[in-house]
Order: structure tokens, then sequence, then C-alpha cells
């Protein structure tokens, strides 16, 4: 089925018709916290908001007033989309579902005590708690980086101003000039991510810097769609990319933000600018929830419960849930399983078994979209992949048009899921 804004929206809603009207509650209804306001945590507020009728008290913790997506920031890159047409707000979620939205950062868990602790000194209680925290970095993943260099080389995997800072200084490379994009190891989010930044970045730099250089230092033997962005990047951007895999020194790679160098199994690299995407890792606060073995939140896949704590959920990039991606789809899929799953807890409507689903979508030039995904059931093990699809080689030119028109419908759908 071509998935448009209308059919997407459409299938979300089958979801919330077939749950039974909630228990009505009296002055003391249970108590939903949600930190993190992406395509996990917005869209596992909205729907529990929305499909309780009341009978659940949500608050939504986020410190961002406006949410930039990082699906389609590289389109941001590439000049296809202005930066404001990835940004949203909040403002629906408080004022049509009821969502009590807190602009803060949420600091510790109180797992007993069912608290979360905010930066700005208060207190918020929670009778199930929602972690939709996406990823920070582990440190000390590539040599001579921290975040203490994002702004002289930016990772720009959280989309916002690293995204707008990484769009400046391609923008200004001097003519003939070197990208570098250190790109992360397994697993990571977005796994196309990388591959259709490069792609972007040559897209913009085709028309502006036509003689500039770009060199991928890649750490892993293989990734996602590598076929077809290897053969996008020959057809459309022949002779501009190099890349560097873990047999040539793409594994053990250092950086010197002060003078702008790679160094590349013992050899060093002058380049204008470098994109380090480092290795990740559940964001701290689920750290802090005690909910992680060591780098993510192990999840049980019908619920997306914590296998540490059942009142602690956890959602998208943070989670490790088993075969799914970690991508803005995955998150949003698994938030409404999540939210059928709470809701069931707290007012008794029914549960229906757990499926989800996932597309990545990619564009490597203009018109010419490319995209993979599967579908997935609960086991008992893990959230495991039933069938998937993946887009050929050689496809004629009206197929990939009609893939990236796809993708325009997936997005304008997901945001409004997300945002209402």
């Amino acid at each position: 089925m071509k998935l448009n804004r209308r059919n997407f929206i459409s299938a979300s809603a089958g979801i919330a018709a077939t749950i039974s009207s909630p228990m009505v509650f009296g002055a003391s209804r249970p108590k939903v916290v949600v930190i993190g306001g992406g395509a996990g945590g917005a869209t596992a507020a909205r729907y529990i908001a929305k499909d309780s009728k009341g009978a659940i008290d949500v608050t939504l913790v986020e410190p961002t007033r406006s949410y930039y997506t990082c699906f389609f920031s590289n389109l941001y890159l590439g000049g296809f989309r202005d930066f404001d047409s990835i940004g949203h707000s909040y403002g629906k979620l408080a004022s049509d579902y009821g969502i009590n939205v807190v602009h803060d950062w949420a600091v510790d868990v109180d797992s007993s005590g069912k608290t979360v602790s905010l930066a700005g000194g208060g207190n918020v209680n929670y009778d199930k708690l929602i972690l939709s925290p996406g990823i920070d970095f582990v440190d000390n993943s590539v040599p001579g980086w921290d975040l203490s260099a994002q702004n002289k080389m930016p990772h720009s995997y959280k989309a916002g101003s690293q995204t707008q800072l990484l769009n400046a200084q391609i923008e200004n490379m001097r003519q003939g000039g070197t990208y570098c994009m250190v790109a992360p190891p397994n697993p990571y989010r977005c796994p196309p991510g990388p591959y259709e930044r490069v792609s972007m970045v040559a897209h913009k730099l085709k028309k502006t810097n036509p003689s500039a250089k770009i060199l991928i230092l890649e750490p892993k033997p293989k990734f996602s769609k590598q076929g077809l962005f290897e053969e996008g990047w020959s057809k459309h951007y022949p002779g501009m990319i190099e890349m560097i895999g873990p047999e040539m020194g793409g594994k053990g790679v250092e950086v010197r933000p002060a003078s702008m160098e790679v160094i590349i199994d013992g050899e060093t690299e002058k380049v204008d600018v470098c994109n380090v995407i480092p290795a990740m890792k559940a964001g701290k606060i689920a750290e802090l929830a005690g909910v992680t073995d060591g780098n993510w939140a192990p999840t049980i896949a019908h619920t997306m419960q914590s296998r540490k704590n059942s009142d602690i959920h956890i959602l998208g990039d943070a989670a490790a849930q088993g075969d799914m991606p970690k991508s803005g789809f995955s998150a949003n899929s698994q938030a409404k399983v999540c939210s059928m799953a709470v809701r069931g807890e707290l007012t008794d409507s029914k549960v229906f078994p757990a499926k989800f689903s996932n597309t990545c979508w990619s564009l490597v030039d203009t018109n010419d979209g490319i995209k993979v995904g599967a579908s997935y059931e609960a086991t008992d093990e893990k959230i495991a992949k039933v069938s998937g699809f993946v887009s050929k080689t050689g496809e004629d030119a009206s197929v990939r048009k009609a893939t990236y028109e796809e993708s325009l419908g997936w997005y304008a759908g997901i945001t409004s899921d997300m945002f209402g």
C-alpha cells in the first residue's frame, strides 16, 4: 500500500478505535509522565490523552519549545527544505488534548517513590513513566572528540542548532575543500541517516562547490542500503565521494578539532569540515532511572516495558528491543503499542496483540528516493522481524520519484500524528 498522509493517520486511528471506553475516575486520576517529546514520546502522550478521554492525567516533559525532527533534517542540508519546515510546537498537545507540557529537563528518577526531578527544582509524580529520551554519545568513542568539540566538529545527530551549524560550515567551505564524515559504529540512530547526509551534502556541493571532495571514514564492514547509495553516488556525484572502510583504517580514527585534522591509520589528513558522529547510547535519563544495561534499555516487546522495572516503559532510540532499527517511524510505532498497554493497565481497556512496522526513506538526489522497511511482531524474546522490503538497484526514474513523494506524505502524516 502506498503510504500517504491520509492512510497513515487512518491506520493509526484504527488502533485507537479498537480501544474500549475507559473507566470513570474520581478526582484522583492515574498519572502518566512521558520524558522526551520526539516521535516516541509525543505520540505516546497524545494517544494516551486522546484515547483515555480524560481518565488519565498525562504530563510531557520536554526541554525544547520547538522540536526539530532528525528525520528530514538531511533534506534541509541538501537544500530541499527550509529549517522552519522541520520544526514543530507542542501547543496542540496542550490545548487540544489537555496534556500538561512541561518545558524543563528531567534530571533524575526516583523509581521507588515514583517521582521525576526537574532541573527547575520541581518534582512530578507518576503511576507509569514512559522514557523516550533519544540518544546520548559514548565518551571517547572517537579519540580526540567530546561534546566540548561539537561546535568545531559538529555531530548534527540531534536536530536543531547543530543542524544549522553543520549547514553553515558546508556553505562556507573553501572551493575545492574536503567535507569529512566520521561514521558511527552499530547500533545507532537512523541506520541510513549518515549516508543520506552524504548524498545531500554532495547535492549541495555539486551546485555550489563542484571541485569539493567528500571523505567517509567508515568503521563498519557494511551499512544499510549500501548498494543503493553507492549506485546513486556513482550516477549523480562521480569522483566526489571517497570511503575508507575498516580494512583501510576507517575503524581506528582520531580527530584534532583545533587544527581540523583527522588521523587515519597513522596518516594525518587536513579537512575543512568534519562531521563526527560518535558511538551512541540511550539518553542519560534512562541510565539515571536504572533501566539500562550500560548503553541501552532492554524492553519487553509486548508492552515496551522495561525488563528492570514494570512501571517504566522505554521507546524509540533508547530501547534495546530486538530487530527494529532506531528510527522515527519505529518510535512512533512502538509508542502506539505502549500507549495501548498503559491505558489497558490503568483503565482496564482492552489490549490487542502488539504489531509494529517501519520504513526508512532516503533521498539520494532530486526525485531519487530509496527505501527499506519491514513489519514486526512481539515475541517473549524481542520485537522480531516478520517480513521486509528494500528498493532495488536500477529502478526506473518514475519509481524513484514516487518513492520520494511517498516520503513527503509520510512526513506530513507522522508529524500530525505526533503533534496533533
